[in-house]
C-alpha cells in the first residue's frame, strides 16, 4: 500500500501535537443543585485523570436561562476566586509604567496550569438580557449589536481578562481568532477553552466522553457531507462561502465528499451513511436525515447546522439542531443560543483545517475559528477531543494489528488523497482491484464501482454494487447502493433486474420517507415490462400518497 500511496502530502507532521491532554489542563464545572451534573463531572475527571482540586460545584438556577447578575456572582466571579486560590494560573498587570491610571494596564494570567473549562450538565446554557444594564460604549455599536445577552460559554471563554472589566454589550473581538499555534490560544493570551457536556439528557452528556475517546483510538473516518443554499445574496454569500471551502478542505484530506448545492437542505430520502462531518444550512428545526429515527453518525463524528437559533436549547431532542444532532449520536457540534448574525458565528474553513489538517483539538480548532466572544455561540464536546493530526502510517499499523473495521476507511481515505493529488484513477483502481480488503468491505467495493462508473464502465460499475450489497454495507449504505445500481441497470437495458432492485429497497426499509419516487420508479419499469398487474398496484399506491401528502421534499 504505502510503495504506492503518498499520505503525508496532506498529514502534517504534528504527532507531537497528537495523544492526550494531561487532565491537569481542565478545569471541570458543574451545578452542585443537580446529583446528575455531578456525576456527569465525575465521570469525565475520572476518564481524563483530572486532579480532584480541579472539579468545581456551584450552587446554580437549574434552568437553561440564567440572569446576569446570577452568571456574575452565582459562577463567573466564584469560579475565577476559585481558580485564584488552587493557583491554577496567576493573575499579572503589565502596561506602561509612565501611565499610571488603572485602564492602561492589562491583567490577565502570566502563567496558566488550565487552558480549558467543561461546564457539565445542569450548568445554564445563556444569560438573559439584562434591560437595566447601560454602558457607555454601546452607543458605539450598530444598534442590532446593542445587546448584552449572550451564550455562557462564550462569555466564560474571556475569564482570563475578568479583572479588565470588559465591555457586556455586544460581541468583542476574540484575540486568539484564526491562530495556527494551538499552544499560543491559551489563558495567557486572554481565552479559555470553554466546551460543555451537555444535552436533551445526562446519559447523551456523559456519552460524549466515550465517543470522543473512541474517535482518538481509532481516528475519525467516515463520509462527510455538506449542504449549500447556493445563493449569491450579499447578506448570506459569507455562510455558502464558508461551508463551501470546508467542504473543498475535505476533499484534499481525503474525505468522501457529497455536497449538496440545491437551495433547501437534504432531504428526507437521502442516503446519508457514515457521517464523519457535516456542516450545512438553513432550517430552524432538524431536517432531512436528520429528523429520522436513526442517524449514521460515525464515532467522533462532527455536525453543524448553522441557524440563528440552532441551540436555544439543548434540552429538547426535536428543537433546534444542536440537541437532536446529539440526541442521534454526534460527538461534538456547537451553534447558537440566540441571534449572532452571520458574521459572529464560526469560521468554517478554519475551523476544519485546524480540526481536520493541523490536528488541533477540538476545543483549539472551534476559538481558533470564532470572530468574536462574549456572544452567542456555544460549544458542546469534550474540548479535547484529538482525533487527527497523528502520524498516519502508525495509525494504519495500529489498526492492522486490532484488525479494526476502521481500516478499510484508512485505505480508502490513501485512495482520495491520492486522487485528490492528480493520481490517475485507473491506477487507484488497479491497487483496488489487487486489494485483499477491498473484497470483504462494502466501503472498498463501493469505490471500486465508483471508479469504474467514472471511467465509463458501468457493468462493470453495476457488478461492483451488487458485490458491495452482499458485503453487510450500513443500512443507508445499502439504500444509496440499491437506488444507485439501479439507475445504472435502467442505463444498461437491465429493466428486470433494477425493478428486482427497488423491491428490495422497498423490503429492506420498509419505513423510507420517499416511498412516492420509488413507487413512481417501480411503475414506470411495471409498464415497460408489460406487468400490468402490478403497475396498476403502483398506481394505486401512489394515488394514495398523493392523498396524504408527499412529506418534506424539496
Amino acid at each position: 500500500m504505502r510503495q504506492f500511496l503518498v499520505a503525508l502530502v496532506l498529514f502534517p507532521a504534528v504527532a507531537s501535537l497528537f495523544g492526550a491532554v494531561p487532565g491537569t489542563q481542565v478545569v471541570v464545572v458543574y451545578n452542585s443543585r443537580l446529583p446528575e451534573s455531578r456525576a456527569v463531572a465525575d465521570y469525565y475527571a475520572q476518564k481524563r485523570q483530572m486532579p480532584a482540586n480541579q472539579v468545581l460545584g456551584f450552587a446554580l438556577s437549574t434552568n437553561e436561562s440564567i440572569s446576569r447578575a446570577e452568571f456574575r456572582d452565582r459562577l463567573q466571579s466564584p469560579l475565577a476566586k476559585a481558580i485564584a486560590d488552587q493557583k491554577l494560573w496567576r493573575i499579572s498587570a503589565t502596561g506602561s509604567a509612565a501611565n499610571k491610571q488603572a485602564a492602561a494596564y492589562e491583567r490577565r494570567p502570566e502563567t496558566s496550569i488550565i487552558r480549558y473549562a467543561v461546564l457539565c450538565y445542569g450548568i445554564p446554557l445563556k444569560i438573559a438580557r439584562d434591560p437595566d444594564l447601560k454602558e457607555e460604549a454601546a452607543e458605539r455599536l450598530r444598534p442590532e449589536m446593542r445587546r448584552n445577552e449572550a451564550a455562557v460559554d462564550s462569555e466564560l471563554a474571556l475569564l482570563p481578562l475578568w479583572e479588565e472589566k470588559l465591555p457586556l454589550t455586544g460581541p468583542l473581538r476574540n484575540p486568539v481568532y484564526g491562530m495556527t499555534n494551538a499552544a499560543a490560544i491559551s489563558p495567557t493570551n486572554g481565552v479559555l477553552l470553554v466546551s460543555r457536556l451537555d444535552g436533551p439528557t445526562p446519559g447523551v452528556a456523559r456519552g460524549l466522553v466515550d465517543l470522543a475517546l473512541k474517535a482518538e483510538a481509532d481516528g475519525l473516518w467516515g463520509r462527510a457531507y455538506f449542504d449549500l443554499r447556493n445563493t449569491t445574496e450579499p447578506g448570506y454569500k459569507l455562510g455558502d462561502d464558508w461551508i463551501r471551502g470546508a467542504a473543498e478542505l475535505c476533499q484534499r484530506l481525503g474525505f468522501e465528499t457529497v455536497i449538496d448545492a440545491n437551495s433547501g437542505t437534504f432531504p428526507s430520502g437521502f442516503p446519508m451513511s457514515q457521517i464523519a462531518l457535516y456542516m450545512g444550512w438553513y432550517d430552524e428545526n432538524a431536517s432531512g436525515p436528520f429528523a429520522e429515527p436513526a442517524v449514521e453518525f460515525m464515532p467522533g463524528a462532527f455536525a453543524y447546522h448553522l441557524h440563528s437559533f440552532s441551540a436555544s436549547t439543548l434540552r429538547s431532542a426535536g428543537k433546534g439542531w444542536a440537541g437532536p444532532l446529539l440526541a442521534k449520536g454526534v460527538t461534538a457540534t456547537m451553534g447558537a443560543v440566540e441571534e449572532p448574525y452571520l458574521s459572529g458565528t464560526p469560521d468554517l474553513p478554519v475551523f476544519t483545517a485546524r480540526f481536520v489538517y493541523a490536528g488541533f483539538s477540538f476545543g483549539e480548532a472551534v476559538y481558533a475559528s470564532q470572530p468574536v466572544l462574549s456572544w452567542q455561540i456555544t460549544v458542546i464536546g469534550d474540548p479535547l477531543y484529538r482525533p487527527c493530526g497523528r502520524d498516519f502510517d502508525q495509525l494504519q499499523d495500529q489498526l492492522q494489528q486490532r484488525h479494526s473495521p476502521m481500516l478499510p476507511w484508512c485505505y480508502l481515505r490513501l485512495i482520495d488523497l491520492n486522487l485528490a493529488n492528480g493520481k490517475p484513477a485507473v491506477q487507484c483502481l488497479q491497487l483496488l482491484e489487487q486489494m485483499k480488503a477491498a473484497t470483504h468491505s462494502a466501503v472498498l467495493a463501493e469505490k471500486v464501482a465508483d471508479l469504474y462508473s467514472a471511467q465509463g464502465k458501468p457493468s462493470s460499475a453495476a457488478q461492483e454494487y451488487e458485490n458491495a450489497l452482499k458485503l453487510d454495507p450500513s443500512p443507508m449504505q445499502k439504500l444509496r447502493l440499491r437506488l444507485v445500481l439501479a439507475e445504472k441497470l435502467i442505463g444498461l437495458n437491465r429493466e428486470s433486474e433494477a425493478y428486482d432492485t427497488h423491491l428490495g429497497l422497498l423490503k429492506d426499509l420498509p419505513d423510507y420517507p420517499d416511498k412516492l419516487s420509488v413507487h413512481r420508479s417501480l411503475l414506470s419499469l411495471a409498464m415497460k415490462l408489460n406487468r400490468h398487474e402490478e403497475a396498476q398496484k403502483w398506481e394505486a399506491a401512489i394515488s394514495a400518497e398523493r392523498g396524504g401528502g408527499e412529506g418534506s421534499k424539496r
